[in-house]
Formats: C-alpha cells, structure tokens, sequence
C-alpha cells in the first residue's frame, strides 16, 4: 500500500479528519504506518481517543479501500494529495486542508487564481443575472470561477464563467459520484470537460448538514477571495465568507434591494468591512498585480467593441435579429424559435461583448 493509497483509507474512516491526520503523520511520518500501528501507540498521540483508535485498528473491517479505488478507476476521476504539484497551493495554507481531492477533469496552475462566487439558493432574477455577468466577466479575464455546484447562485456562476469560455470549478458537499442537484447532472459534465469537479468525500456520500460546511471551507480555501452575491441572514454563503476571512482573504459583497431579504446577508457583510461589487473590475482591482488593466475586462467608462471577438451560432444569429431596431426578449425568442434560456444566455454574452445593451424594460439594440 502506498501513502496515497493509505490516505485515501484515513479520508474513508469515521472520526479521523485532516486535523487528525496531521496528528498522526506527526508521530508516525507515513500514511501506510498509522493503519498498521496498535491501538495502544495510537492512543499515545495527542487528540486520539479511544473511539479514534478503534476505527483505525478495525479500518479493513469498516471500508472497502480496494472497492473505492475501483470506483475511481471506474469513474474516469482521479485522487490528489497535498504532495501532489496539482493540488490547490492555496488551499494547502488553510488550518484543515483536505486528506485527498477527488477530482473530475482536471485542476491546474491557472487556478491559483481564482474567486469563489456564492450566494442563496433561493434567488431573485437580479441575484442570477448579477451572479453570471459577474462570473462571465471574471473568465474571461482569466480568473478561474469556484462555486458549489449547488441551485441558484452557484449554477449561475458556473453558467456564467462556461459562457465567458473560462474555467469553473465545482466543490460538491457529495461523492463525486452523486449529482446534487439533479437537475444539474449536464452543467456538471459541462464543467468537467474544461475545468473539475472536485470533492473531498468518499463515494455514495450523500448531502448533509455538516457536508455543506466542509464543502464551503474548501471553497474559501483554495480562492483568493470570495464574492457573495445574494444571501440572506442565515445562509451558508455567509459561512464561506466566515471562512475566507478566516484564512486572510478577500470578501466582496454584492449590494440588492434594501426591502430583500436576500440582501440582507450581503448588506451585513458590507456594513461589517467587506468590499461592494458592482462589476469584475471591483474584484480585479483588489488584485492588480495577478491581472493587469490590459488583461480585465473594460470598466464601465469605455466604450466600444472588444477586438478579435466571435461569436457562437446562437450570438450570431441573435445579433443578427437585433438588427437596428429594439427588440424584447419575448420577441428575439419568437423570431429565431429559441429556447429563452439559451436566448438569455446569448444575450449575456453579446451584453458583455459589449455589441449590444439592454434598455429597460428587458429591451435589447446594438451598441453601433
């Protein structure tokens, strides 16, 4: 058994986190050494109790290490450990980085620079446009986008940033195996392909209440600086922004409605010394020396149409519907026979291609 093989063992038994693993590597210097020590020298470290060192000494009674390896084998994802270059720098400088990733696709060094964007899963309409602009904006800058995969915010980001032809990556409070959810089983292959869904825990472990906190510490962890774009006063989101505060980073708050109660967690955490966001460029700013001015997107003040844009299928022949007059969203969606998300998406990229601008109204026409 080999130490990544071991560590993988040690993420799969109850009771011993990556706390406790550091404990133990502490005494013991390798992973394949803790599974085979006795009870008695087990119980000799500090923080192992007797319920701790009994789990260990069972462990081949009480998991399926071979199984498990199987289904990673089986399922076309792959471990990492801290040893490992791949592995988040980022997140190996938090108090309790994970024991092992798993990881769908792939992560890479352009992810050392990346923003977590979340917020509620009860969103508005405002709080799901702001979070794929935002998140659009930031890809196509080059910042990878860390949400977690989870309803409302966190699909519009990943939404977002795959629209920005950027990477996103997904942080799941599940097995790697398990769509949570279900509805988002396509985005996820989607992310996937062009950037990772990543996770801690091991196969089959469904969603809880204490998975979505571990889920968040990651997120926080491995991002320079975390985004909460709607949230109300006891969501998760807020948590994350706990935890990125923890570890010395960056929180930005998105400002809503003063009579939303979606906004009252962004609204607090602005009123406690977060930075408002208004756009991409109130994130960039806070990190001018990763990306230039020539590598953001143009601030509010430009004007004019980016050089060497393309546009896809859809854009074009949305652009081409605009032509020189006004048009609703209700009718792009009658003329080119369009389902209206994928009109809404479109629209999005076109908007932040900056060709055309949206009126009030939902009234869309070409910037020239």
């Amino acid at each position: 058994m080999d130490s990544k093989e071991a560590l993988v063992a040690l993420n799969m038994i109850d009771h011993v986190g990556p706390v406790r693993v550091r404990q133990l590597l502490e005494v013991f210097g390798e992973a394949p050494a803790i599974l085979s020590a006795s009870r008695q020298r087990l119980l000799q470290v500090r923080g192992i109790g007797e319920e701790t060192a009994e789990a260990i000494v069972q462990w081949e009674q009480s998991i399926d290490l071979k199984g498990e390896l199987q289904r990673v084998h089986d399922f076309g994802c792959h471990i990492l450990i801290q040893a490992d270059e791949a592995y988040p720098e980022l997140l190996r400088q938090i108090y309790d980085p994970p024991t092992v990733l798993y990881v769908k696709g792939s992560l890479t060094s352009k992810d050392k620079n990346g923003v977590a964007l979340v917020g509620s899963r009860m969103t508005t309409h405002y709080g799901v446009e702001v979070a794929r602009k935002l998140a659009y904006q930031l890809a196509y800058a080059g910042v990878t986008v860390v949400s977690g995969g989870a309803r409302g915010i966190d699909t519009a980001a990943h939404q977002g940033a795959l629209s920005g032809k950027g990477r996103t990556v997904a942080v799941l409070g599940t097995g790697i195996n398990l769509v949570f959810p279900s509805e988002n089983a396509e985005l996820f292959e989607r992310i996937a392909a062009t950037g990772a869904i990543i996770t801690q825990f091991p196969f089959n472990r469904s969603a809880d209440k204490q998975s979505f906190p571990i889920r968040n510490r990651i997120v926080a962890g491995m991002t320079l600086g975390t985004v909460v774009i709607e949230a109300n006063l006891t969501s998760g989101a807020l948590i994350t922004a706990n935890m990125a505060v923890d570890n010395g980073r960056q929180v930005f708050a998105v400002p809503g409605r003063i009579d939303s109660p979606r906004s009252k967690g962004c609204h607090e955490l602005i009123k406690k010394g977060a930075k408002l966001c208004e756009c991409a460029e109130d994130i960039l700013s806070e990190f001018e020396y990763l990306f230039p001015p020539t590598n953001r997107p143009p601030g509010p003040s430009e004007t004019g149409v980016l050089p060497g844009l393309t546009f896809s299928a859809t854009e074009q022949k949305i652009y081409d519907a605009i032509g020189s007059e006004e048009l609703s969203i209700d009718e792009l969606i009658q003329q080119t026979a369009l389902p209206s998300s994928t009109v809404s998406v479109a629209l999005l990229g076109l908007e932040m291609k900056r060709v055309i601008r949206q009126l009030p109204g939902k009234v869309f026409l070409r910037s020239r």
